[in-house]
């Protein structure tokens, strides 16, 4: 088994283009690549699953315990398994000055992984050297195995500071990608372009897979990071609740309007035995039948807004469904779609679901961003959740809407998670393995709901 992180120095120096190249290239030798991301990113591990045709799984040690961490990766690993983790952004940030906790630096001790740290070599010869021994040295614990240098302009500036590097540090140099702009990872206001709405990505797969093959050392990658068996890890936390669910039926948003979705929170359902349906608000006439409960997480619908706003049978078909009861978790672009309009930057306004008495209004500021700590109640029991905010837009009440968020960031608080009816919404993002009582208290007031249904029901035709 191996298990290694290909980290950087910074945000871009090209990690995601190097990490694309690097799996699709072991996947082309016929290696079992597992996928992972560091971090609550949602758009990278879109890429993992592109390249290899594998689920990627966010592991995020700031909302997810260390041991729960430990058993999300080592249960989707077999003895032959190949773990490739993309770090995010530089290799030691992390929440904050006290703690590395959130960090990639942080994430491969917890899993115990070798980094392969990423750098750009642009314009650098002994200073390379420089940059990656203050990594090295800055952390022993963090096992910096190797280095990969990116945006090389020939091979003899390779070899240059190939030669500095492992002269003044002692870290081998196991490759480069060359300067590529034919190989472009293009980005808008909440990182990069996701998958599906990307022309010619397989193209750029097959260079950056050709480019790793012929100027990194994957053997040596793979000598590195080689391990002997899979560790002995905690259970599953949803474990002792398998199959309590299997009653219920959700369905969740799942299209290029709405993608943003924690696999290990699909994962966490069907674990306890709910069955999922998928449906798409742009393509779908109406909700499918027999559903339970929905889920709809984030994604870009104001990218959408005229798309979605045209499909007024299913605009009318889920407002309907939550007026009638339907329970409902929504976050970020879940919660915008069911107010009543998504204001564009340009004042181009688009009709929304309409459940909540608010509109949406984009901003070219960055409204809220970073981890936080959420307190809530749910069928009357307190619940402490942690969670993560990403988001270029603001929700304007009509009306008062209950809140059901209190939230906590450093010294700041404030309140989210619109409460109507049965539904939840907020712009929070909410990893269920961050304290599971959160789903299973959500879970348990759908299945009341739905007795309660089925007795009125029964009661009708009685």
């Amino acid at each position: 088994m191996n298990t290694f992180m290909l980290a950087g120095v910074s945000s871009n120096v090209g990690k995601t283009t190097v990490t694309m190249g690097v799996m699709a290239a072991l996947c082309k030798r016929n290696c079992p690549v597992v996928p992972f991301k560091t971090g609550p990113d949602y758009i990278d591990p879109m890429f993992h699953t592109f390249v290899t045709g594998k689920k990627s799984t966010n592991l995020d040690t700031w909302m997810v315990d260390q041991e729960t961490i430990r058993s999300l990766f080592y249960h989707k690993l077999s003895e032959n398994s190949v773990a490739v983790i993309e770090g995010v952004m530089g290799l030691y940030d992390g929440h904050g000055l006290e703690t590395d906790v959130g960090s990639s630096a942080y994430l491969s001790k917890v899993v115990d992984a070798p980094v392969f740290l990423i750098i750009d070599g642009r314009g650098m010869s002994k200073s390379a050297a420089a940059m990656v021994k203050g990594y090295a040295d800055f952390d022993p614990d963090t096992r910096i195995a190797g280095v990969i240098i990116n945006k090389i302009a020939s091979e003899s500036h390779y070899q240059l500071l190939k030669e500095m590097i492992e002269t003044c540090t002692g870290v081998p140099c196991v490759g480069y990608f060359p300067n590529c702009p034919d190989i472009v990872m293009n980005s808008r206001h909440l990182g990069l372009i996701p998958v599906d709405e990307l022309q010619g990505l397989r193209e750029q797969v097959e260079k950056a897979a050709a480019l790793a093959e012929e100027h990194i050392d994957l053997d040596k990658m793979l000598l590195l990071s080689r391990r002997e068996a899979v560790p002995q890890v905690q259970k599953d936390p949803f474990d002792a609740c398998a199959g309590r669910y299997d009653d219920l039926t959700i369905g969740f948003a799942k299209d290029k309007a709405f993608s943003f979705y924690y696999e290990d929170n699909f994962n966490a359902l069907r674990k306890l035995g709910v069955r999922l349906v998928p449906f798409s608000p742009l393509e779908d006439y109406e909700l499918p039948k027999g559903l339970d409960a929905l889920y709809i997480g984030g994604g870009f619908p104001e990218m959408f807004g005229r798309d979605l706003e045209k499909n007024q049978g299913f605009r009318e078909s889920i407002r309907a469904a939550l007026e009638n009861g339907l329970p409902c978790f929504a976050e970020c672009g879940g919660l915008m779609y069911l107010t009543e309009s998504m204001e564009m930057l340009d004042g181009e306004r688009y009709q929304a679901a309409g459940f909540f008495k608010a509109d949406t209004k984009m901003t070219k500021r960055l409204q809220r961003f970073g981890y936080i700590d959420i307190d809530t109640v749910i069928n009357n029991t307190p619940i402490h959740i942690k969670g993560h905010e990403f988001h270029h837009s603001l929700v304007h009440e009509k009306e008062p809407i209950p809140m059901r968020y209190q939230i906590t960031k450093g010294d700041r608080k404030w309140t989210c998670g619109f409460c109507k009816g049965n539904t939840l919404a907020g712009y929070p993002h909410i990893h269920f393995y961050s304290n599971p009582q959160f789903l299973l208290a959500l879970l348990d007031k759908a299945e009341e709901i739905k007795r309660l249904e089925e007795q009125d029901s029964e009661n009708s035709n009685g």
